[in-house]
């Protein structure tokens, strides 16, 4: 045999190893480039992520408004009855939201839609395994769909078929006649 033909044989059979230990012990995965590390749950429609190279990213949930949390002491020891009823909707979507995302292995995939005026990235968030995190809390009752900026949203149709189920089931704030959606309760 030639030189030219045993080197072209070497080469064949140390590929052909290279391609059976990939086969056998898979090949080294790096995270898709929307598949963010969270680092914090500000409320039920907020959060912080972190990417690949631990940039931080500031994130809105498209598409859906989560009740309000008190943030100042004030809010927290206020005994008035739409306040009280606001944080109480609104610790239950953070609650919702933190377990979910602890389900996703504290990771989440961004698609972002928009960016609002505060600089974050207006996002449609999923799980790793698929999950939309804004389908889920809003069949539970637990945000509503935001319908001024539903345009921008390429899963409007998902989102609003979860909250007619939610309204039919009167599940959630749905269920709660004294509820105030968190749009009018921050014109207050």
């Amino acid at each position: 045999m030639s030189q030219t033909k045993i080197a072209i044989f070497r080469r064949i059979k140390k590929l052909s190893a290279v391609m059976l230990v990939l086969l056998l012990f898979g090949c080294p995965q790096k995270s898709a480039p929307n598949n963010y590390a969270i680092k914090r749950i500000s409320d039920g429609d907020t959060l912080v992520a972190s990417d690949a190279a631990g940039k931080d990213i500031k994130v809105r949930f498209a598409c859906v408004d989560a009740p309000e949390i008190a943030h100042t002491n004030a809010e927290k020891n206020s005994k008035a009855a739409g306040m009280k009823n606001q944080f109480k909707w609104g610790n239950q979507a953070l609650q919702r939201t933190q377990q979910l995302v602890k389900e996703g292995g504290n990771r989440v995939v961004l698609t972002v839609t928009d960016t609002d005026r505060y600089g974050r990235q207006v996002s449609e968030v999923r799980l790793p395994n698929g999950t939309f995190v804004q389908e889920v809390l809003t069949r539970e009752g637990l945000v509503m769909v935001y319908r001024p900026y539903l345009k921008n949203c390429p899963s409007a149709s998902i989102l609003e078929k979860a909250e007619a189920e939610a309204k039919k089931s009167r599940r959630g704030v749905w269920g709660d006649s004294k509820f105030v959606p968190a749009w009018d309760f921050r014109k207050k």
